[in-house]
């Protein structure tokens, strides 16, 4: 059978050779999950896949299964499969969530779950350099891309760097209110991701699944040497990912580690 390749340099005929079947369907189905299909849009039913590249549906549960694994399609029970929602890749630079959206061509959105001036736990006094018994203004909010729920943000804030903090719209960026009324410009951050399994309380502001994955990022923040945030965000690991240049250089240069985030 003749190989045909569009301008991506994707045949899209399955052929007989080396590379298993499978393997050809699913080059295929990944560019029209990548390329050629918006989010949320339904893929050909297995049938319809097995007649049109003439293979066996075993060989099209495989190619399928595989894209669903690595979260590129997703299927829903009595309805097909679908074109997943495509995944945000963090900007590993000091930057507001509000403005990272906006860049993106998304309309960011915050609702505000709680906040206070208490005692924080001991590693987020320790972070903000505050000694034991002192307060700082703790914030809960939820952020959203296009209405959608994209991440929980827990967070402590240095009250001798923010008085009064807590009266202002904190639906708006903290980054432009730290500006604007405090002339605090951060201009460093250490971040920490990693990833866990959604709590019942996370899971349910993210409109997912309990022990669905989340990836954490834990990042302080500074402004002339003096630490103003401690802030923990859990991400939709469906809706968002971390990609990094990695340069080969002295392995004994220091501690690896990624600086940076976007909030």
């Amino acid at each position: 059978m003749a190989v045909y390749e569009g301008a991506s340099g994707i045949p899209d005929r399955i052929v007989d050779g080396p590379k298993p079947k499978h393997a050809q369907l699913r080059e295929i189905l990944r560019k029209l999950a990548q390329q050629d299909l918006p989010p949320g849009s339904p893929i050909p039913s297995e049938r319809d896949l097995a007649e049109q590249y003439g293979v066996s549906r075993l060989t099209v549960r495989a190619a399928v299964g595989q894209l669903v694994s690595e979260g590129l399609l997703a299927r829903a029970r009595g309805r097909g499969t679908f074109t997943a929602q495509r995944r945000m890749e963090a900007q590993l630079y000091l930057e507001s969530f509000t403005d990272d959206m906006r860049r993106r061509g998304h309309e960011p959105g915050t609702e505000v779950l709680s906040c206070a001036l208490e005692v924080p736990p001991p590693a987020a006094a320790a972070a903000l350099g505050l000694e034991p018994n002192d307060a700082a203004y703790r914030l809960f909010r939820l952020r959203r891309a296009d209405g959608t729920p994209l991440a929980v943000e827990r967070g402590w804030y240095n009250p001798h760097r923010l008085p009064g903090l807590l009266d202002l719209d904190l639906t708006r960026s903290l980054y432009t209110l730290m500006a604007e009324h405090f002339g605090v410009q951060l201009s460093h951050g250490r971040q920490t991701v990693w990833a866990e399994a959604a709590d019942r309380e996370t899971a349910r502001l993210l409109g997912v699944r309990t022990g669905s994955p989340v990836l954490v990022f834990r990042r302080i923040s500074t402004a002339d040497g003096e630490a103003i945030e401690d802030m923990t965000s859990w991400y939709r690991g469906d809706l968002y990912q971390v990609t990094m240049q990695l340069d080969r250089g002295d392995p004994g240069s220091g501690p690896l580690s990624a600086h940076g985030g976007n909030r």
